[in-house]
This record gives C-alpha cells, sequence and structure tokens, in this order.
C-alpha cells in the first residue's frame, strides 16, 4: 500500500465534550477535516489549489471506530494518510491517538469521488490531480 501522511495534534476543547464529558462523535469528522486539510497543505494541494483548477470532492463514504475516549484537556494526534490508487476517487485513512493516556482513541477512513460542476460523476480522474500525484513520494507499507 502507497501514501503520504502528515501528522497534527489536537487539543481537546471544552466545546468539543458531551454531557459525558467526552469528544462528542461528530467532531472525530472535524479532525479528520483538519487532518485532509493540513495534509493538502503539507503536500501542494490544498483546498484553494483544489478550487482554482475546479476540482469538486465530496465525501461519500465515511467509517469510524472507537477504540478509547478522548476528554476535555487531553491532547490528540492524528495521523491522516492519503492512499494511493488509480481509481477516480482520493481515500483517506484516519488514526488518533490519545497522547494524554497512550491509548489509541479512533480508527477511521473517507472517501472522496471527483465530479463536475453540475455534480455529475467522473469516472476518469483529472489530468491535474494525476500529475499532482506523480510528483508525490510515496510511502510503501
Amino acid at each position: 500500500m502507497k501514501y503520504i501522511e502528515d501528522v497534527i495534534q489536537v487539543n481537546i476543547r471544552f466545546s468539543e465534550v458531551d454531557s459525558l464529558g467526552i469528544v462528542w462523535h461528530g467532531n472525530y469528522l472535524k479532525f479528520f477535516e483538519d487532518g485532509r486539510e493540513n495534509l493538502g497543505l503539507k503536500y501542494g494541494m490544498s483546498y484553494h489549489d483544489l478550487y482554482d483548477n475546479k476540482l469538486i470532492l465530496p465525501i461519500v463514504e465515511t467509517s469510524l471506530k472507537f477504540k478509547s475516549v478522548l476528554k476535555f484537556g487531553n491532547v490528540a494526534r492524528l495521523v491522516t494518510q492519503l492512499q494511493y490508487n488509480q481509481a477516480a476517487k482520493v481515500i483517506y485513512k484516519y488514526t488518533v491517538f490519545n497522547e494524554t493516556t497512550g491509548k489509541l482513541a479512533a480508527v477511521g477512513e473517507t472517501t472522496q469521488v471527483f465530479v463536475n460542476e453540475d455534480m455529475e460523476l467522473q469516472l476518469v480522474t483529472p489530468p491535474v490531480f494525476e500529475d499532482w500525484k506523480a510528483k508525490q513520494v510515496w510511502l510503501e507499507k
């Protein structure tokens, strides 16, 4: 499996926890968004670059598995990996660690597809994205 990755830290804020005192499940998707945004900035395909190149990539699938809790005041480490693939889709994998407790907190995945301005599915990856992929140094597991 080939991939590129980025790592960010997330300080868990009071506004991100629910009445049980743990991170509300929906906030993990916001963390994933932060991971995708940071990875794009790091590798030269930011959201601005996507917009400038008229690349529209809605999320069509999301998975999330919780392993342990994150609480207010904890520090999380989010590892975001963009998986290499030849299909006209983009797959990210996420691993969330609770740096405060040393435990794995969650794992997840999102899949995005290319659509045109009329929101019609594109079966071929746009050339500008293929060119960008060709310039990356892909790691292997």
